[in-house]
């Protein structure tokens, strides 16, 4: 027990402490607003659509392709984002969270945290490149979808068409897709340019969880904590409650169990926020979710990594 809580501690206090640098930068007035801004720009369109290209272009998916598990990872990711979508339709008064609550509650850090975690257990990536591909595109899509049709600033049909193209025009969704055309073709890259694609890469989640502390402010979390509350609750536990145990019944063990619990399991990831703000949301809700995942997940990982391991089945 002592020492898988110490593994988790290792994996998502990291995390924490950079968010909590972001906010003690923002009070003592090293950053503000005006940093803050280009910032999230510049990781949405740039670091962001680059670690994903440079995580899935190293994936050889020709060799580990796994259909079932593939479509198990494709169809919980989405079961889980409909489910919520549609509950929050129903029963949330403040229409304006909608987008955000949605997005925080099903998305995870899987292409950040994700792959550490896995390595953690295994020392390798193991089938963290399959789980990757069977979510992390929809991911995204399904943000877009959700955060451009729930926009206040957008009516009608029009949401929908706008979710369409942007879609098509989002930058991680580019990165994503170049990223597995690279991985099929098999395309080697020079030395330079492999390692200049990584250092962008590196920058994205650093940079992002700076920017979410810098713009927390407590006032406004608080506003706001029983729907951010409930998006992290959800997230951690909720969906790992349901489907984990669904995957052990369809006898996904070991390497695919471990990348599918954290798939379910792993804090909402930085990247949330950084498109909430593109897309015109204050982002509180989202950043609040990134805290208390992060914070909460320590203790919850470390509890189901106890109890998946006692009973065998990683």
């Amino acid at each position: 027990m002592g020492a898988n809580f110490i593994f988790a501690l290792n994996s998502t206090l990291p995390i924490f402490l950079l968010i909590a640098l972001g906010f003690f930068l923002k009070k003592v007035k090293i950053i503000d607003d005006g940093f803050l801004g280009p910032a999230n720009k510049f990781n949405f369109k740039v670091t962001l659509p680059v670690l994903l290209f440079t995580d899935l272009a190293s994936t050889d998916f020709a060799k580990t392709f796994d259909l079932k598990f593939f479509l198990f990872c494709a169809g919980v990711t989405s079961i889980g984002f409909f489910a919520v979508w549609v509950l929050a339709r129903a029963f949330m008064k403040d229409r304006s969270c909608i987008g955000e609550f949605v997005q925080a509650s099903y998305r995870s850090s899987a292409a950040v945290l994700g792959l550490a975690l896995i390595q953690n257990i295994y020392g390798s990536t193991g089938m963290a490149g399959m789980m990757m591909l069977g979510c992390v595109p929809l991911y995204n899509i399904y943000a877009v979808i959700v955060l451009q049709t729930e926009s206040s600033q957008e009516k009608g049909d029009h949401r929908l068409k706008k979710a369409l193209i942007g879609i098509a025009k989002n930058p991680i969704i580019l990165g994503i897709f170049l990223g597995l055309i690279s991985s099929l073709i098999g395309i080697e890259y020079p030395t330079v340019i492999e390692t200049s694609l990584d250092y962008i890469g590196r920058c994205a989640t650093p940079l992002a969880l700076v920017c979410i502390g810098g713009a927390f402010e407590f006032k406004s979390a608080a506003a706001k904590l029983k729907t951010s509350a409930l998006a992290a609750c959800i997230k951690i536990v909720i969906l790992p409650l349901i489907f984990v145990p669904i995957a052990i019944l369809m006898g996904f063990n070991t390497e695919r169990l471990v990348a599918i619990f954290v798939m379910l399991a792993a804090p909402t990831t930085p990247s949330c926020y950084i498109m909430a703000r593109q897309y015109g949301y204050d982002g509180v809700v989202t950043s609040s979710a990134v805290v208390l995942t992060t914070l909460f997940s320590i203790l919850t990982l470390t509890v189901f990594i106890f109890i998946l391991r006692t009973l065998g089945f990683i």
